[in-house]
């Protein structure tokens, strides 16, 4: 069962911008599924788990890329490096022919891989400026249930419209909670894995292949503590020495954790907005995991209906929200981190989501259940800002639009 991925139209417009497109996601996300369906029944397709064929690859990558020819699929490009400046030459080479031949330019290279580290360096140093890079995370609401999306905006008229196609789609609380609880992996929404065992093995293949290397080997336990202490912090105002006393490893190993973390897509760090007033805005980020089912798998709770009443419910439903509107953008080609960002000062004063386009700015509440009025009441503080302030939203699990006053609005989780 192969579900639509709404990045697909931003891999096809790269496909015809770039000689070369770089998919990176965390593992088991889709990303092979999805280069096979829109370019596998044209490109060939090889990939490097292949004993013979990493093997060719790592020793001879320039015979490699002969025998195999373009355009080529090249799948867990991580595991042969040295594969990225024989592309770098082989695009150069046929970028000079297409110049001379005043030939239109082709896709050649379609690279994907799991494990980040050993790619970024690579594609940074080889490919800049030859390669288009897609970001993918697990499946999004709109995924699952086949709806169609644009790139999110805060237009009340353009939601008020969104409603009324997407009206039928509403799940109570309860459902919502359900999706929370199972997450976005493709193999646990389709039933082809138990969702205990899927995530147990994923923890697993993840720790073995992604971060063995990275840490000394006597720490593999300490790690596996690690992220399910994390974990317990979904949605919280990330500090290092925090997580590290509790994990019992000093502040320097733990930065360096949480970046293995963030750059395999395991968690995204959403940053303060500062605006060049802000000597009293707290700089901390803000931690959430892209996969809540991976979260509340990690944090041990047993159903959906537990972790809706539990004590994190709250953090578990504005994980939720972060995640889909991080996957919006991404879907649509946009960098998140231009856009997303949250506020607080040292009075305390917060708001879960800013968004941050240009010299306009919308305030976001996230909030699981209908709420009173004053969940708009920190709104007011962004009139220091020299910028257009956007109607504000509460994104909640209410059934429709609802006006809170003037300016700001109660928006359905469903229609992000």
């Amino acid at each position: 069962m192969y579900i639509k991925r709404h990045v697909e139209q931003t891999i096809l417009e790269a496909a015809q911008s770039f000689p070369c497109i770089v998919i990176y996601g965390p593992r088991q996300v889709g990303k092979s599924t999805t280069i096979n369906f829109l370019f596998g029944d044209s490109v060939p397709m090889v990939t490097l788990d292949d004993t013979d064929d990493r093997n060719l690859a790592l020793n001879n990558p320039r015979l490699f890329l002969e025998r195999y020819g373009w355009p080529l699929i090249i799948d867990e490009i991580q595991k042969a490096p040295n594969l990225l400046d024989e592309i770098k030459i082989k695009i150069d080479e046929q970028r000079l022919k297409w110049l001379k031949s005043n030939e239109q330019r082709q896709l050649m290279y379609i690279l994907t891989g799991s494990n980040r580290f050993e790619l970024q360096e690579g594609i940074s140093d080889s490919l800049a400026g030859r390669c288009g890079v897609i970001e993918m995370l697990s499946l999004s609401q709109a995924e699952k249930y086949s709806l169609s999306t644009q790139l999110f905006s805060p237009d009340i008229n353009r939601l008020t419209d969104l409603e009324r196609n997407l009206k039928e789609y509403y799940r109570p609380r309860s459902a919502i909670f359900q999706d929370i609880f199972n997450g976005g992996m493709p193999d646990v929404f389709t039933g082809i894995s138990k969702r205990e065992i899927y995530f147990k093995a994923y923890v697993d293949t993840y720790i073995e292949k992604d971060v063995k290397k990275l840490i000394a080997a006597a720490s593999e336990m300490q790690f596996r503590n690690f992220i399910s202490i994390v974990a317990l912090r979904t949605s919280q105002e990330l500090h290092y020495d925090e997580i590290a006393r509790s994990v019992g490893i000093d502040v320097r190993t733990c930065k360096k954790w949480i970046s293995i973390l963030e750059t395999s897509g395991v968690v995204y760090l959403l940053q303060p907005y500062m605006a060049n007033i802000s000597n009293r805005i707290i700089k901390a980020p803000k931690l959430y995991f892209t996969d809540t089912g991976l979260c509340s798998y990690l944090c041990k709770w047993p159903n959906a209906e537990m972790l809706e009443n539990c004590a994190m419910s709250g953090a578990f439903f504005e994980t939720y929200v972060v995640g889909e509107m991080v996957k919006n953008f991404y879907a649509h080609g946009q960098t998140p981190k231009d856009f997303l960002f949250y506020y607080r000062d040292i009075d305390q004063k917060e708001i879960d989501l800013l968004l941050v386009d240009g010299q306009s700015i919308c305030p976001i509440e996230i909030k699981k259940g209908i709420t009173p009025k004053k969940a708009s009441k920190n709104f007011n503080v962004l009139g220091k800002y020299n910028m257009e302030i956007k109607n504000g939203l509460v994104i909640d699990c209410c059934d429709k639009i609802r006006p809170i006053n003037a300016s700001s609005y109660y928006i359905p989780v469903y229609l992000l």
